[in-house]
């Protein structure tokens, strides 16, 4: 379960319910809300809990319930691309029409949302080792659709596929000047939901904020 530091789900719960984050078309940032500085990534990953992954049992993408209803026909996943993208326009459906999106991990950009995944930046197979084993089915949900903080992220599809479940020392962003964001973000994902890293994954955070 959530600690007593993560109590910024709660709020997020509501807002997801409410509806309240549903976007509109105009100009994006390409990135999302909650990205530390490097210096504050920094502390937070001294305070990362180190500890060897614990096991995949049980584990099934289905435990982590998304994309969920923001509001009316609006899922998480559009509401990222509205976020995320610029210029989008919105069918009756809440589905892109058009926009253009800027994927942050290879520096492409595209104007075909079929061509846009929604990253979870620690990977659900990744927190599911880390102490998500041990959560309710409602705070699973809650950290797969989390527009609050830095956890989704709008990429390309092929590059968002060869990622898959993989930790920092496993994959990395092939647009190396994105390494410092991506390495602040998914840092400050892991210290949101206390979840923890192993040795090879806290060097390879460690050196990916080095670039800085």
């Amino acid at each position: 379960m959530f600690s007593s530091g993560k109590l910024r789900t709660a709020g997020l719960t509501l807002l997801l319910t409410a509806g309240t984050l549903v976007g509109t078309a105009g100009a994006a940032s390409a990135e999302p809300p909650g990205i530390p500085s490097p210096s504050a990534a920094t502390a937070a990953l001294a305070g990362l809990t180190v500890a060897a992954d614990g096991s995949m049992d049980g584990y099934d993408r289905e435990k982590f319930p998304h994309w969920s209803t923001v509001s009316g026909s609006c899922n998480t996943r559009e509401e990222v691309l509205k976020r995320d993208g610029d210029g989008v326009e919105t069918g009756s459906d809440c589905a892109a029409t058009s926009g253009s999106w800027y994927s942050p991990y290879d520096g492409d950009t595209w104007t075909a949302s079929g061509d846009v995944d929604i990253d979870h930046m620690v990977p659900l197979a990744v927190a599911w080792r880390s102490g998500a084993a041990d959560w309710t089915e409602a705070e699973r949900e809650a950290f797969a659709n989390d527009l609050a903080g830095p956890q989704l992220w709008a990429v390309t599809d092929n590059v968002n596929q060869s990622k898959s479940d993989q930790t920092p020392d496993e994959w990395k962003p092939p647009l190396e000047s994105s390494w410092c964001t991506y390495a602040s973000a998914y840092v400050q994902v892991k210290a949101d939901y206390d979840l923890t890293v192993d040795e090879a994954e806290k060097g390879a955070l460690s050196d990916m904020l080095a670039t800085c």
